[in-house]
């Protein structure tokens, strides 16, 4: 994520509720996946959630890039 994609997302996930949700989330994710990570051995059960973890991260950073990149449109 670049600056000005910070910038807006900062300037809107007040007014968008899609996008705060998605950027809570995505805090969310974040913590769970570093603490799994943290372990120095983890489980099989852990390393599938860390998997999961993952990938619904990246799902929900896509999907709030996307409405970035429509923010970004209708300002341009």
């Amino acid at each position: 994520m670049d600056q000005r994609e910070k910038e807006l997302l900062e300037k809107y996930k007040e007014t968008n509720p899609e996008l705060r949700a998605l950027w809570e989330e995505h805090v969310l994710y974040s913590s769970q996946v570093e603490k799994l990570e943290a372990k120095s051995f983890r489980t099989p059960t852990e390393e599938q959630t860390l998997k999961q973890l993952k990938k619904q991260k990246r799902e929900g950073k896509n999907n709030m890039m996307d409405i970035l990149d429509k923010i970004k449109r209708s300002e341009s």
